[in-house]
């Protein structure tokens, strides 16, 4: 029997994972130029996590959770996104308070049951940030520079910042009617999707990607036209803090967001290499979210990075990670020569350098070929005559060049060629 990897998810093997790492890394560094501090939540939680906070409107918790019982009979979901967990952490754990900022960052693998596609699959990963306790235009404004910095970090161009605001809880009820009034008239030809979304949530209806619908939704109301004053200058203030940014971006009066719990700011960052769906990064503000969960009123920011898509782009625009390479890989002939190459491998990854050698066999000639696979930076070579003399060829990989060096001067000479071609200097 065959076993393969189920439908929707894939296998990061060894030479894709430099790419991954390269990409992980940059979050890490990224976020903490901005002073966020990374958290850890469970991969899943109560099922009411997700519904009560993303919304039963939406996609999301409608048709693409991945939901079970446990022992017990308790409805368990597999994490979809993960700024709920976040919510649901912080206020377990006492994180937030009215007078301090939360910032947080997480990375992970998230779930949902969707049709598989480029960039996009049913096990997933994401990185993101989330920001809590200030209701401030700039810090929107700074959360937009922060996803568009982690892009050029990674090297990458080519993409374009959408920018909206979907307003408050004040007036997106008048919003909603608009709304209404509009599709009501165009039912018959909408899907059968954005016709329960007209019923359940008429603002879902934007977010539909089917083109039978795109026609209508490009002629809909918009919300920053029905906006209350106070959204109003909200919206004008964190333009005006990204005009002084100098960050550039676009209003797209379509944009709302594929979840409910999303209040004034909303953003995306877009690849055009990457077709119809073509979001890499996505969030905004969600300031009634931690008061749903049971706490005390505190607004808060975020957004989520989608990993697989920011991979695939940067396969498409050539930009590379480095690939993982040995310092030092000890070519041996013979079992004794092994122990002492055992012996001085322990020795080198001790000194942080890293370290391998040959457990196959091979000859010489095909060690150094695989040396040369493995990117070695140095090759030690030992047989039977540098044993006897306690001294060995170190072979530069780079520049070809090699001297005879004692075993017990080994490290001092390495370190004194480490930097010239050495690949630990890289």
């Amino acid at each position: 029997m065959k076993y393969a990897a189920p439908r929707g998810t894939k296998d990061i093997l060894p030479d894709e994972a430099p790419l991954w790492q390269a990409i992980e890394r940059a979050c890490r560094e990224t976020f903490g130029l901005f002073n966020y501090r990374e958290i850890r939540t469970p991969v899943f939680e109560s099922t009411e996590v997700f519904s009560r906070s993303i919304g039963d409107s939406t996609d999301i918790v409608s048709k693409e959770m991945y939901t079970f019982a446990d022992r017990k009979g308790r409805s368990l979901t597999l994490r979809p996104e993960a700024t709920a967990s976040v919510v649901r952490a912080a206020l377990e754990n006492n994180l937030l308070s009215t007078d301090n900022l939360l910032k947080v960052y997480y990375l992970g693998p998230m779930f949902r049951y969707e049709r598989p596609q480029a960039g996009r699959q049913r096990q997933f990963h994401q990185a993101g940030v989330e920001a809590f306790g200030s209701a401030d235009p700039s810090l929107d404004a700074e959360t937009v520079q922060l996803s568009v910095k982690l892009f050029e970090n990674l090297g990458l161009k080519e993409l374009a910042v959408d920018l909206n605001s979907v307003g408050c809880p004040e007036c997106q009820p008048v919003f909603r009617e608009a709304l209404k009034k509009y599709f009501a008239a165009h039912l018959a030809e909408l899907c059968d999707d954005c016709r329960q979304r007209f019923a359940a949530n008429p603002l879902r209806l934007l977010d539909c990607k089917e083109a039978r619908c795109q026609k209508y939704i490009e002629q809909a109301p918009a919300m920053i036209d029905h906006l209350d004053p106070e959204c109003q200058a909200h919206f004008a203030k964190v333009r005006g803090w990204l005009d002084g940014l100098k960050v550039k971006y676009r209003v797209n009066d379509r944009l709302v967001r594929g979840l409910d719990y999303y209040t004034r700011t909303v953003f995306e960052v877009v690849s055009k290499q990457l077709g119809a769906q073509n979001a890499v990064c996505g969030g905004g503000r969600y300031d009634n979210l931690v008061k749903q969960f049971g706490g005390k009123s505190v607004p808060a920011i975020g957004f989520a990075v989608g990993l697989e898509r920011l991979a695939e782009i940067m396969g498409k625009s050539k930009v590379k990670s480095q690939k993982s390479k040995v310092d030092l890989f000890i070519a041996v002939l013979g079992e004794q020569a092994k122990k002492v190459a055992f012996d001085l491998m322990s020795q080198a990854r001790d000194l942080g350098l890293s370290a391998d050698t040959d457990f196959l066999g091979r000859s010489l000639s095909a060690q150094l070929k695989a040396a040369d696979r493995l990117g070695a930076g140095y090759v030690y070579i030992i047989g039977d005559d540098e044993l006897a003399k306690r001294s060995a060829a170190l072979k530069n990989m780079k520049t070809a060049e090699q001297k005879e060096v004692p075993f017990a001067e080994l490290f001092t000479q390495f370190a004194g060629e480490c930097g010239k071609g050495c690949s630990c200097e890289e």
